[in-house]
């Protein structure tokens, strides 16, 4: 099972801090998928949105991470995985597990590294955004979805809590 802490309540070094809170927020979504079985993590229960699983959500920020994090941020040569329209990133295979997942979503982690390394105030590898703005997008785009997280737990097994 994965940990998380609470990112530290006297930081000083705000660049640090947001890096803190994603870290948080990415450990929430592992933990809210963590524990279910496929068909619960791939079960749609919200009639009027289909693809809205947690398997769904978690294959969706894999992509996110890889997209703003990696290729945007700090310029790593991965394919995106945002290929077509509608976003494929929803789109399950009878491949995707949780397992499957929480290990792709955590490989992306390790590939955002190089960003990591960069001030915030420093243009993004395609010069288009801050470091800062492209953390803060992922991290409100990340903390959205763990509240779906929470919401597709608590209907698949009753789990609840933070």
């Amino acid at each position: 099972m994965i940990e998380r802490h609470w990112p530290n309540n006297n930081a000083k070094d705000e660049g640090v801090l947001a890096w803190e809170f994603l870290d948080f927020l990415r450990r929430t979504a592992v933990i809210k998928v963590e524990g279910l079985s496929r068909d619960l993590a791939a079960a749609a229960p919200i009639a009027t949105s289909p693809k809205l699983t947690a398997l769904g959500v978690l294959k969706h920020l894999v992509a996110v991470e890889r997209y703003w994090l990696c290729i945007t941020g700090a310029g790593v040569d991965l394919p995106s995985l945002w290929e077509g329209s509608p976003d494929p990133s929803w789109d399950l295979t009878d491949d995707d597990t949780p397992e499957s997942l929480i290990q792709a979503y955590q490989e992306e982690w390790a590939n955002s590294e190089a960003l990591k390394q960069r001030d915030p105030d420093d243009s993004a590898a395609n010069d288009r955004f801050t470091v800062r703005w492209i953390l803060a997008h992922v991290a409100q785009e990340t903390a959205r979805h763990v509240g779906h997280l929470d919401l597709l737990r608590e209907l698949a097994d009753g789990e609840t809590g933070e």
